[in-house]
């Protein structure tokens, strides 16, 4: 009978009873071949075989601690104030939890909230800006903050109110979809810019019958049906709103383009300008590309005399004839109006006649656009005369208007008294090279004007080169002045106190 022999070692758990056997076998024969000790055999950690390659039967002491939960670590356990700021973001949409927190807490919590959850519960609660910044960025691949007065929670309100303005289609989305906005983004928008409203849902018309005739009385009846989102209480609700853009059209309509799609309606024009007329904060309107004729510029004009805020008005790229410009110089006399853009319209001379004789007696005008119009010589006649006496305007725009040297001549006048004009724009006209030396005389005697712009007017080459010279001097003037202001300060004064002489 053959005596097995035994070793006493410390019970230490191992993965799985094959690896034991293993050890035990390995020790059995380590015993049976090495001298019987006297006394007992030390205890001494188990012994494993290293299983690389090329390690033979290397036998090696080791410790392995094997963690059953693969994502076990040493890490700490988590603060309770982390623990509570995971619990508060987990369930901000059902209990916000924001105001009540230290400021360094309220910060944790907010870099962890989802730009997802509900306006009607981030709306007047939060307020700091790189929430909103992530707001703007996950909606919208392109942000231009600088155009919403650098506030990120303005833009997000802003932009969200004019996309739900964009896709509002007329007796179909339910109107509560924007005023159901109002409680939330009233204080934070101070600019509407909506370039498309769709028109109502038209269904296919009836068949009708061989006697009934096309007549202009049912066109007339169609109108009504075209007529788009009305602004009255969405505006009403707004009290800081201060700008106003407007484009009654449709972008891309593809194949589907129909005229009608572009139709600014009596309706629409009526209740535009009952909006306007109650916003006593708008500054800025305008109203651009959506066929604008004289009638409707008079029910809108006659809406803002004596506006008791506004600043600018665009009216341009419409329909707006001689009938419409008479208006506004009706209301250039009755606001406090500084910027006026008249552009791309058909003006002739009769409403520049008006603007002028408008322009002659005012005082707040600084800046005039009537490009692309047609008020020839005799319109620019009449312009260049009112700016004999005219003291404030800076901005003057008449390229494209059919001018010629008679405008020029008189405009060399005005070159050499007027000290407030700083840009003159008479591109693409028929200026010549005889009114080309006119104003060349012109700018001799004028240190004030920074831009005049003479491209594509026929002029000689040699006097628009001498013009831009004079132009470059009056630039560094300029540049001088805001550098030094006490140039600007009269002699006894830039020499500072003295002694009283006697």
């Amino acid at each position: 009978m053959q005596e097995t022999q035994t070793i006493e070692s410390p019970s230490i758990p191992s993965r799985s009873s094959t690896s034991t056997q293993d050890r035990s076998s390995t020790a059995g024969q380590t015993s049976s071949t090495a001298p019987q000790p006297s006394k007992p055999t030390p205890i001494i950690p188990p012994l494993a075989k290293s299983t690389g390659p090329g390690s033979g039967s290397v036998v090696r002491r080791m410790r392995r601690i094997i963690a059953e939960d693969a994502e076990w670590s040493l890490a700490i356990v988590p603060l309770l104030t982390e623990l509570c700021i995971q619990h508060i973001v987990k369930n901000f949409q059902n209990n916000p939890i924001l105001k009540q927190l230290l400021p360094e807490h309220q910060k944790k919590v907010l870099n962890h909230l989802s730009p997802d959850l509900p306006l009607a519960v981030t709306a007047n609660l939060i307020d700091d800006e790189s929430y909103w910044r992530r707001c703007c960025t996950q909606r919208w691949p392109v942000c231009h903050v600088d155009n919403h007065g650098g506030s990120w929670k303005r833009m997000f309100f802003e932009l969200h109110l004019e996309n739900l303005l964009k896709h509002f289609i007329p007796n179909t989305t339910d109107p509560a979809v924007i005023l159901n906005l109002l409680p939330l983004c009233r204080n934070y928008v101070r600019a509407i810019r909506v370039d498309q409203f769709l028109p109502p849902v038209q269904l296919p018309a009836p068949p009708r019958g061989g006697d009934q005739s096309d007549s202009g009385s049912e066109g007339e009846m169609e109108e009504p049906a075209m007529d788009h989102y009305q602004l009255d209480n969405l505006v009403a609700g707004l009290s800081h709103l201060e700008e106003l853009d407007l484009v009654y059209g449709v972008k891309d309509c593809g194949m589907n383009f129909e005229w009608n799609l572009f139709l600014f309606t009596y309706r629409d024009c009526h209740s535009l300008a009952a909006t306007v007329k109650a916003c006593h904060t708008l500054k800025i309107f305008r109203l651009t590309r959506s066929k604008v004729d004289d009638d409707k510029a008079r029910i809108l004009i006659r809406s803002l005399l004596d506006h008791p805020a506004l600043e600018e008005l665009d009216l341009s790229h419409n329909l707006i004839g001689d009938r419409g410009a008479r208006a506004t110089a009706k209301l250039l006399s009755h606001s406090r109006l500084r910027v006026l853009n008249l552009a791309n319209n058909q003006v002739r001379a009769p409403g520049a006649h008006s603007l002028a004789h408008a322009l002659g007696h005012n005082s707040n005008l600084i800046s005039l656009n009537l490009r692309l119009n047609c008020i020839e010589d005799e319109g620019g006649q009449a312009l260049a005369h009112a700016l004999h006496t005219n003291k404030c305007l800076t901005t003057l725009h008449l390229g494209g208007n059919e001018l010629s040297e008679p405008t020029a001549t008189l405009l060399s006048q005005v070159l050499t008294i007027n000290t407030t004009l700083t840009s003159i724009n008479l591109s693409c006209n028929h200026i010549g090279l005889d009114g080309g030396k006119q104003l060349l005389e012109g700018m001799s005697d004028n240190k004030t004007l920074l831009e005049f712009d003479l491209r594509l007017s026929d002029i000689a080459q040699e006097s628009e080169y001498l013009i831009g010279q004079a132009l470059c001097a009056n630039r560094e003037a300029a540049r001088q002045r805001a550098l030094n202001p006490s140039h600007l300060m009269s002699p006894v004064t830039a020499k500072g106190p003295e002694s009283p002489v006697g």
